[in-house]
């Protein structure tokens, strides 16, 4: 239709193009379409003569200009593009009239289309050297925002790379890691399929294969998509095709049965009514352009009465094929001729379904934004009356700025552009579900707005049907996640979402599904069973509450208690030879210590705290020491008293009481101020021993200083040796009742107790180290309670008859 301004437009409504084989000896044959028609191409090219013919009956936008269009079909493929490119470029001869009319119909302002995204690099790179703008509604391609090599290149329909990441993040939000990918080969596929892949690799999503084909690779290529599709393991693919290669791949896959498989789909073909029939796709998911009405446009669809069909060869094609019959023509061997009764009301094709606008809202949303652009370049508003000049010549360049501004609503739709030529990227998610008659319908289940803050784009308000018609989102991994306590290790040679799951070593936690590493838990703390837990390590101490405790307790109390019945036997017969002759006070005194012995076992069993480890070994080694001197002094008594019978020797009078209790305090002195001089320096401190067991904590005293534990060990040790020789020295001098024997035989065990302690006290494990000592010290203390007041207190309470003077005294009798 010719105009003042006229506006080109590019469809692919046919798919394929004839072949022609040039001879070289004939002038060759114009291009040409072959295939069936594309009914939903035909209903966007009929969309854009709507859009024109409504703008020229509107009286807001470009009132008393007249908009013309010129519309061809590209048959889908790169040669005819460019050769409409070229002829949309350089215009139809101009035709002069007589009247005033003059007609610019050679000039176009700008051009609607292609449809597919590598007719339209073609086109644009042509357009572009020209400045005139090309306006697409479905060519989605990424490349195609590159204004350096497309400066002219505008679109209605979201870029790929919106729609790229919008799938990567849906597989991503149902936890598929492992997907197939399939792809048309071409720009929009390419390109497209390379964009998820980035986005999806950034999302952690591994994929077994990815395949590329055309719809006019020969089969036998076709053939091997749809093998690898059939024998992959993937549950869920990605198709990044355009809807004509789709139709092709899924007729394929229609000739045999194969593994159900959860369809992803880019918006070219997962919104195509005509790809419905497919019912093995049930359950496929993908994003649409946003749906959308536009007033009058199905009347105008519907609008065709022979005269017009019969003026449009692409009509008349149309007409044939859905009724079966020959518009205006004799009839042929399989086609009656159109009888006029035929009303394209009945029919059921992609023309007539105008439920769900989708693309065919951005041809609509192209052709305004077109139109508001020569509205600007060409009218001004003034006092609220618009005039526009149709006379004077515009440029297609102008048309160009003029695009970059536009900002507009039309139908409650925004239309506008950015930088790059791209609109505002918003999808609809959809899903192919079941209706209740048996057929496939497009359901809408939630939205996707490229323009919301990060994490905030994608929502899902409606449940979803999956393959085969499921309620639960399939599985689609190539290993199955590791569970916390486990951690990640891929599989040699293989993507890094197949891996094995190995359990934690020991000490280590893995507390989130799919850790790829263990981390070891904190110092005073352990794994649990499942190591996904840390939890405090038990504490272990030498404890009142257990049975070692209480044994080790009881003896240390019943020691105590032996040591003061002792000496109350004693204090009852002290008159008595046998509590005379044996140094009373020494007796008494060795008793006293004895039993702080016991009782000073007690410090050692309980929790470690600071007061207990400073008094624990301290009160050990003061007591021990006091009770060693004492034993000692019996011993130098019962040398010195044997001395002391010798004619002429007065040696009792150097070691009498003043000097035995001299040399009790000088000894204990010494154990003293070691002790002193221990704490003082770097006394013993309660400290969490975490090195003797991996999976509890002992709570013991730290010596602070070795050297002042060993020195206090040590002087105990020298007392007690030296106190042996002595002991050993008078075990043979003659009397009936000989203490050194019973000195010697109590230091022996003594002496063989401690020796035995190093290395069992060196050697213990945990508390254990606290039970030595303290069975140490028991048995020790024991020794020398035994050995010598033992056989004292029997002859005092059981055998009075030798508890006499004489008896004493008697050095012939045994």
């Amino acid at each position: 239709m010719d105009g003042d301004y006229v506006i080109g437009g590019v469809f692919s409504i046919h798919y394929y193009m004839h072949t022609v084989k040039h001879n070289y000896t004939t002038m060759p044959e114009p291009l040409r379409c072959t295939g069936s028609i594309d009914a939903r191409e035909l209903r966007f090219s009929r969309a854009m003569v709507f859009a024109i013919e409504e703008i020229n009956n509107s009286t807001q936008l470009l009132p008393g200009i007249k908009l013309g269009y010129q519309i061809h079909d590209s048959c889908a493929s790169v040669p005819v593009a460019v050769h409409l490119a070229f002829q949309l470029a350089n215009g139809l001869d101009p035709v002069f009239y007589t009247g005033d009319n003059c007609s610019q119909s050679g000039l176009v302002m700008a051009i609607v289309g292609e449809s597919g995204s590598t007719p339209s690099i073609s086109m644009s790179r042509i357009l572009g050297s020209f400045n005139i703008p090309q306006v697409s509604h479905f060519a989605t391609c990424a490349c195609l925002s590159d204004k350096q090599q497309y400066p002219s290149f505008f679109r209605t329909i979201p870029s790929d790379q919106f729609q790229a990441d919008a799938l990567a993040k849906l597989v991503k939000h149902f936890g598929w890691t492992w997907i197939g990918a399939v792809r048309s080969d071409s720009d929009y596929g390419n390109n497209g399929m390379a964009s998820f892949l980035d986005a999806a690799q950034k999302e952690g999503i591994c994929v077994e294969y990815s395949v590329s084909f055309y719809r006019t690779h020969p089969r036998s290529r076709i053939q091997r998509v749809a093998d690898v599709i059939r024998r992959s393991t993937a549950m869920v693919i990605v198709a990044f095709v355009a809807n004509g290669d789709m139709r092709i791949l899924l007729e394929e896959l229609s000739h045999e049965p194969f593994p159900p498989r959860q369809w992803i789909g880019s918006e070219s073909w997962v919104t195509d009514q005509d790809m419905l029939r497919f019912s093995f796709c049930d359950g496929a998911i993908g994003f649409a352009i946003q749906q959308s009405v536009i007033p009058g446009l199905r009347e105008f669809l519907f609008d065709l009465s022979p005269t017009k069909v019969a003026a449009s060869p692409l009509l008349t094609e149309f007409w044939e094929d859905e009724f079966n019959c020959r518009l205006g023509k004799s009839a042929s061997i399989d086609k009656n001729v159109c009888d006029g009764t035929e009303e394209i009301q009945t029919l059921q094709s992609p023309y007539t379904d105008t439920s769900q606008l989708r693309v065919t809202n951005m041809v609509y949303k192209a052709v305004y934004a077109i139109a508001h652009a020569i509205h600007n370049a060409v009218c001004q508003d003034a006092n609220s009356t618009t005039q526009c000049d149709k006379i004077t010549r515009i440029e297609s360049k102008q048309v160009q700025t003029q695009l970059k501004k536009v900002h507009f609503s039309q139908n409650g739709y925004d239309v506008s552009f950015d930088a790059n030529g791209d609109p505002v990227a918003k999808y609809e998610l959809v899903n192919w579900q079941k209706s209740e008659s048996g057929s496939i319908e497009l359901v809408t289940v939630g939205h996707y707005d490229a323009s919301l803050p990060v994490g905030q784009e994608f929502r899902i308000n409606k449940n979803l049907t999956w393959v085969e018609g499921g309620t639960q989102v399939p599985v689609s991994v190539c290993s199955d996640s590791c569970s916390p306590g486990t951690r990640k290790v891929l599989q040699k040679g293989k993507p890094i979402c197949c891996y094995d799951c190995i359990p934690c070593p020991e000490g280590e936690i893995s507390n989130a599904t799919d850790s790829p590493d263990c981390f070891p838990c904190p110092k005073e703390f352990w794994p649990n069973a499942e190591r996904d837990t840390c939890f405090p390590k038990p504490v272990e101490f030498l404890s009142f509450d257990e049975v070692l405790g209480i044994i080790l307790a009881a003896f240390s109390v019943g020691g105590a208690c032996l040591a003061i019945i002792t000496a109350a036997v004693f204090f009852h017969h002290k008159t008595s030879p046998i509590v005379r002759a044996n140094n009373s006070e020494l007796s008494f005194l060795l008793l006293f210590s004895l039993t702080l012995c016991f009782l000073c076992s007690l410090t050692f069993i309980g929790a470690p705290s600071e007061w207990s480890c400073k008094l624990r070994h301290t009160a050990f080694g003061i007591t021990f020491v006091l009770c060693i001197s004492c034993v000692l002094g019996k011993t130098i008594v019962v040398l010195m008293a044997f001395k002391a019978t010798l004619p002429g020797s007065n040696v009792m009078k150097w070691f009498g009481p003043p000097q035995q209790r001299l040399t009790v305090v000088s000894f204990t002195f010494i154990q003293v101020l070691i002790c002193t001089i221990w704490l003082v320096v770097s006394p013993p401190f309660p400290m969490k021993n975490l090195t003797v067991y991996k999976k509890r904590i002992i709570l013991e005293c730290a010596l602070g200083s070795a050297i002042g534990f060993w020195a206090v060990l040590g002087y105990i040790g020298l007392l007690a040796a030296f106190c042996l020789v002595l002991a050993v020295l008078a075990r043979k001098l003659p009397d009936n009742f000989n203490e050194a024997k019973l000195i010697t035989f109590s230091m022996l065990i003594f002496c063989a107790v401690w020796i035995t302690f190093i290395p069992a006290y060196v050697s213990s494990p945990g508390k254990f180290t606290v039970a030595v000592e303290i069975f140490a010290i028991l048995a020790s203390s024991f020794g020398l309670i035994l050995c010598i007041f033992a056989p004292k207190c029997f002859i005092i309470l059981f055998k009075p008859e030798k508890n006499t003077k004489k008896h004493l005294m008697n050095k012939n009798q045994s």
